[in-house]
Parts: C-alpha cells; sequence; structure tokens
C-alpha cells in the first residue's frame, strides 16, 4: 500500500484547499478551506462560474454597498463548499470571517448567516463545520453555537492552552497547526530545519491528543499546516489530518511504511494532569507562550489581508 492508504487506516484524511479538482484526484473524507485558498481558488479559470454565480446573487439582495462584497465572499464561500460536500462523503469547512475573531456576537451572526446559505441551497448543517480562529472570543462563540447544534473547527490553534479551552467549550473539531509552529522554531533557533523527532509543531499534536484522550474529550484533533510529508507521517493515528494537494500526491507516490504514532487507548494509561481553565487562565497561558501568541495574530493578519485582496479581486470582475 502506498503511505497515504496506510495513513487513512488509522486516520480520516481531509484535503487542505479549495481546488474541487484536487478534491476529486485525491478521494478525502473531509474538506477544509479558508480565505487564502479560497482567493486562490477564485482566480482559477475552471471556477469563473462559481465567482459568476456568486456575484449575481449579491446583487440579487439588497445589501447596501458596503454589505454587497461580504454578501458575495459569503455566497461564494458556500457555493465553493457545495460543490467540494458533490464530490466528499463527509464534512467542508467554511471560515468566518477573521476580523469577527475577537467579536463573539458578531462571530456568532455570521455562523448562522453560512448556515443559513447552506440551507437554502440544500445542505444539512451536520456537513457543515464553521471555521473559527481560537481566540477567546472566539471560543465562546463556538461553545454558543455548539449548543445550537452548529458544529465548529478551532483553526489557528498554536497553543496549549488554546487546545485545552476548545475541549473545554465542547468544540467538535480542533485544527492545530504543525507547520506554523515548525517555521516558528526554525527561525527562533536560526536553523534550516529540525530532525522530525524533535519536530515542536508534532510534538505539540502529540501532546494536545494525549491530553484530550486521557481525559475523554470529545472534541476531536486535526493536525494542519504541514511542511513536509514526514509530519503527516508522524502523525499517524491522529483523529483527523488535514494535508494539502502536493503533499497527498507525495504521500500517494510513496511506499514508505507509516507505523501508528497517537494511540488514544495508550494515553487513557499516562500520567497526564487536567488543566483547570477559565479566561484568566487561558490569557495567561497564551501570554507566556511568545509562539503562539506571534503565530494566532500573524494568522488572523494574513486571512484578514487575503479577505481583502479577494474583496478587491471581486470589486474588478464586478466593475
Amino acid at each position: 500500500m502506498s503511505s497515504l492508504e496506510q495513513l487513512k487506516q488509522h486516520t480520516v484524511v481531509v484535503a487542505d484547499t479549495g481546488d474541487i479538482n484536487a478534491i476529486a484526484e485525491h478521494k478525502p473524507q473531509d474538506a477544509t478551506t479558508n480565505p487564502s485558498l479560497l482567493y486562490k481558488a477564485a482566480q482559477m479559470s475552471q471556477y469563473q462560474p462559481l465567482v459568476d454565480e456568486a456575484i449575481a446573487y449579491g446583487r440579487s439582495t439588497s445589501a447596501s454597498d458596503d454589505e454587497l462584497v461580504d454578501s458575495i465572499i459569503d455566497k461564494l464561500s458556500v457555493t465553493f463548499g457545495c460543490r467540494i460536500l458533490d464530490i466528499i462523503p463527509g464534512r467542508v469547512s467554511t471560515e468566518v470571517d477573521a476580523r469577527l475573531s475577537f467579536d463573539t456576537t458578531g462571530t456568532i451572526a455570521k455562523a448562522h448567516q453560512l448556515i443559513a446559505l447552506y440551507k437554502e441551497a440544500g445542505i444539512s448543517s451536520d456537513r457543515i463545520l464553521i471555521k473559527i480562529a481560537s481566540t477567546w472570543e472566539g471560543i465562546c462563540a463556538a461553545e454558543q453555537l455548539e449548543k445550537e447544534g452548529i458544529h465548529c473547527n478551532l483553526t489557528l490553534l498554536f497553543g496549549f492552552g488554546q487546545a485545552v479551552a476548545c475541549a473545554e467549550a465542547g468544540v467538535t473539531l480542533i485544527s492545530p497547526f504543525v507547520g506554523r509552529i515548525f517555521d516558528w522554531y526554525k527561525k527562533s533557533q536560526g536553523v534550516d530545519t529540525i530532525p522530525i523527532d524533535e519536530d515542536p509543531g508534532v510534538e505539540s499534536v502529540t501532546t494536545i491528543f494525549n491530553y484530550y484522550k486521557k481525559h475523554g474529550y470529545k472534541t476531536e484533533v486535526m493536525g494542519a499546516s504541514f511542511r513536509t510529508k514526514e509530519q503527516v507521517m508522524a502523525l499517524c493515528g491522529s483523529d483527523l489530518l488535514t494535508i494539502s494537494p502536493n503533499l497527498l500526491s507525495e504521500l500517494a507516490d510513496n511506499d514508505a511504511d507509516v507505523p501508528l504514532s497517537l494511540d488514544a487507548s495508550a494515553a487513557q494509561n499516562m500520567d497526564i494532569n487536567r488543566v483547570d481553565m477559565n479566561e484568566a487562565t487561558f490569557r495567561w497561558m497564551l501570554n507566556e507562550d511568545a509562539m503562539a501568541t506571534e503565530k494566532l495574530a500573524e494568522g488572523i493578519r494574513g486571512f484578514s489581508a487575503d479577505l481583502d485582496k479577494l474583496k478587491t479581486y471581486l470589486r474588478d470582475r464586478m466593475s
């Protein structure tokens, strides 16, 4: 079997892309998108009809000029999501505007808008994960949404405190960013690479996975933002892994053994203390983790910037 086939025996494989053709090629269980991926996909020639459809929808609404582009982006996100759901058996993650990362009420309202658009398209909410940044405000929004039966994927997760807070809030899924953690430590240490058995991104996901399984949390762990196929293989056994098309191809073309690295049964026997989480503890743990603090802020800025690029692109298309 290929490395990808071996991985799929222990882990749900998710495609990290907005490219519908790439998803069809690799046949993952689930798929996830973000503003950066959506911006790239929207410029591909094969997806121009989807962009036109979203623009037509936005123009048909009573949205003001300021709200029009936001309405088009919401529709475009959902349209891509629907097309993706046509070719996968599982769920698609659709992201809330990054500028709402510190606005609990705004995040909840945006999630309701996205779910309503999916409902209009005939898609049940159980096939949707609303993707929200792992700020305290985002986690509080996700906690409320989960109580309403709207499932959430907490993204831009870099620190252990973020993971604990998400589990306590009862979110469906978290996406710890392996590659971005790896990048930060490479830069901090002034090195070109870090051996896989010392990789801080892999270590972070392993720690979170073991903590969740030890204490019986239902929140699923989905490693994300990989730089190498070795990082992916080192987390075999994680609940899910979201992988870019180029790494999916590398794994499919590779036949190296992929042993089980994360074992829920083994974690239950580990000596891991439970953290008493509240807002003050969350903020202190984040403050004490320079990497998590910097990468969370950087990630929010990056997604917001790509959203602005998408807005400019759509305005140009409309003119």
